[in-house]
């Protein structure tokens, strides 16, 4: 398996849906780990900076096998998520902020895939993802680069040197409303082909549960949502997406082989609060199982 590292800061999050309200960890760096913990996450390398305030989520992390480099941050992040009946859309703010990673505090860090799990768009700038190419391949989820913190109110703006960072960018992951405010486009297809075109060689959009597409070498690969027995929580889904994705691609799976895996991750997640907790048996008995039911 090639050495997979997820860059990003772990959070602290007020959770908020008609069912429940809660604090937990969060972030792409948290959810990312967590998706992996149960799996052969042998060369799976968590860097987070984050406060002080929050060292005990990383020493849970440790003491469940993770491999984690802390960069200190003055403050860590600290999230609003609220949804409503309809779990494909929530609002945000932002309770505080942490430092940003920079090409120099990651200068030691080495891996095959580097992650980079963006909550707010000051949190890599174009240096660090050259930098970071230049040693690997780049994966990002581009959600915090269309962040713009308005007083505490999340809104989404449009990522300013995306042109010139795509062509860093090996692997873009964005869902129906982030390849919107990229591209100008609601047609996932157009949209994909816009990103490509930018540079970015695999683009992965993910279109809630209408499922995801994944863009690379000229073929698009339709991956089918598998639909939950309950929605509880969407909190992470993105991450996890990524997460199984990017596992089953170091392993050496197909498009869509590892599009099917992160879906069907995304399935069991959502059927639970918190981020993912299974085994990839657990995942792969519900791929078998949506293919006999769909026969």
């Amino acid at each position: 398996m090639k050495n997979i590292c997820c860059i990003g800061h772990i959070t602290l999050d007020k959770v908020i849906t008609p069912r429940f309200e809660a604090h937990m960890p969060g972030g792409t760096a948290f959810y990312f780990a967590k998706a992996l913990k149960n799996f052969d996450h042998t060369g799976f390398t968590l860097v987070t900076s984050l406060g002080e305030s929050e060292m005990g989520v990383v020493e849970e992390l440790r003491s469940e096998g993770i491999d984690v480099k802390v960069i200190p941050s003055r403050k860590s992040v600290y999230f609003e998520n609220k949804y409503g009946e309809d779990m494909n859309n929530r609002t945000q703010r932002v309770l505080a902020k942490a430092d940003p990673f920079t090409a120099e505090n990651l200068r030691d860090i080495n891996a095959d895939i580097y992650h980079l799990g963006t909550l707010l768009a000051d949190d890599f700038d174009l240096d660090t993802i050259k930098a970071l190419a230049a040693k690997g391949t780049v994966a990002v989820d581009v959600q915090g680069y269309l962040r713009k913190v308005t007083g505490e109110d999340v809104v989404h703006v449009d990522y300013d040197k995306k042109r010139e960072a795509m062509p860093y960018i090996s692997i873009l992951k964005a869902n129906e409303k982030e390849m919107e405010v990229l591209t100008g486009t609601t047609d996932p297809r157009r949209a994909a082909k816009i990103l490509s075109g930018w540079g970015c060689r695999e683009v992965l959009l993910t279109l809630g549960d209408k499922g995801s597409i994944i863009y690379t070498e000229g073929v698009f690969h339709e991956i089918p949502a598998l639909p939950p027995a309950d929605l509880v929580d969407a909190t992470g889904c993105g991450d996890t997406y990524m997460a199984g994705y990017l596992y089953k691609r170091s392993r050496g799976a197909s498009y869509q082989e590892a599009g099917t895996f992160a879906a069907a991750m995304c399935t069991l997640k959502l059927q639970d609060k918190g981020p993912f907790s299974g085994t990839e048996e657990d995942v792969e008995k519900l791929i078998r199982n949506s293919l006999k039911n769909s026969q």
